[in-house]
């Protein structure tokens, strides 16, 4: 180089890294994403075919199969500590005609207001409407003792027929402070033990008293009265014909059960309750 000139300053090395992508390649996720899809597509279809050619017996083996911790799961599930046991009322595990088959049990449908013939029952079943009507023709056989069947209320209720024999201020079923039965009570009797006689069910005799206290005597009181008044109506009943046996019990619960609650002095709350069991 000439004496002179001034020196070329030393110029910097740069080195490029260039990656170069090919075009159309992505990678290999969207394999494993299409073998998922279409291992569930196989699951799916295979699931159908077993729903199709298995019969419902083989489809609960089946279910029970995979699901070994059944019992585990009702048990600690909603309603387990309930009446059911975490069980509904159609359980298909428990109940006798299971979903896809057809019930052959007959059901009986009420063809009114006080149902129709129980299955596997009587083919008759007492009321109170059919027991007052056999009642009023009763007494309209007996001379002057149609006027009784107004002292009579007759009511369904859960247990059975529930008749009673209501005094009033003109009536009286007992002689005042007695257990002797009155001249038209014994009409009244008279015509009912022939509609007992013809009915089924064990009977139940129930004495009432008003709150009056018809003696001082601590040791006879309503009470007292009230029970030997519902064993007087039993023995007029057993003399009439209606059995013995078909008495399950008489009570006597004094003024505790008034019919008039808001004045437990008024004589109708003087009545005997005999209960015609279904």
């Amino acid at each position: 180089m000439a004496r002179g000139k001034a020196e070329e300053p030393v110029r910097p090395i740069i080195v490029k890294k260039v990656t170069v992508i090919e075009s159309g390649h992505h990678g290999g996720a969207w394999k494993v994403a299409y073998a998922d899809f279409v291992t569930a597509m196989m699951a799916f279809f295979l699931m159908l075919w077993l729903l199709g050619a298995t019969t419902e017996e083989q489809r609960k083996g089946i279910a029970d199969y995979f699901t070994p911790t059944l019992v585990n799961y009702r048990e600690k599930s909603a309603g387990s500590d309930g009446l059911l046991g975490g069980e509904s009322l159609t359980s298909v595990d428990n109940y006798p005609n299971r979903a896809g088959q057809t019930g052959t049990k007959s059901l009986t449908i009420p063809r009114d207001a006080t149902g129709g013939p129980k299955e596997g029952g009587s083919a008759t079943r007492n009321t109170a409407s059919a027991m007052r009507a056999q009642l009023e023709e009763k007494l309209a056989e007996q001379r002057n003792a149609r006027r009784l069947l107004k002292q009579v209320r007759m009511v369904d209720t859960t247990e059975g027929v529930r008749i009673d024999l209501v005094d009033d201020a003109d009536f009286s079923m007992f002689s005042l402070g007695t257990t002797v039965l009155s001249p038209d009570a014994r009409l009244l009797i008279d015509a009912l033990s022939e509609v007992l006689a013809g009915s089924d069910g064990e009977l139940v005799v129930r004495g009432h008293t008003d709150s009056l206290t018809f003696r001082s005597d601590r040791q006879v009181n309503n009470w007292t009265l009230s029970a030997g008044r519902a064993e007087a109506t039993r023995q007029a009943l057993l003399r009439e014909g209606v059995a013995q046996s078909r008495f399950r019990r008489i009570e006597g619960v004094a003024d505790r059960e008034p019919l008039i609650a808001s004045d437990k002095t008024d004589p109708r709350n003087r009545r005997i309750s005999i209960t015609v069991a279904d």
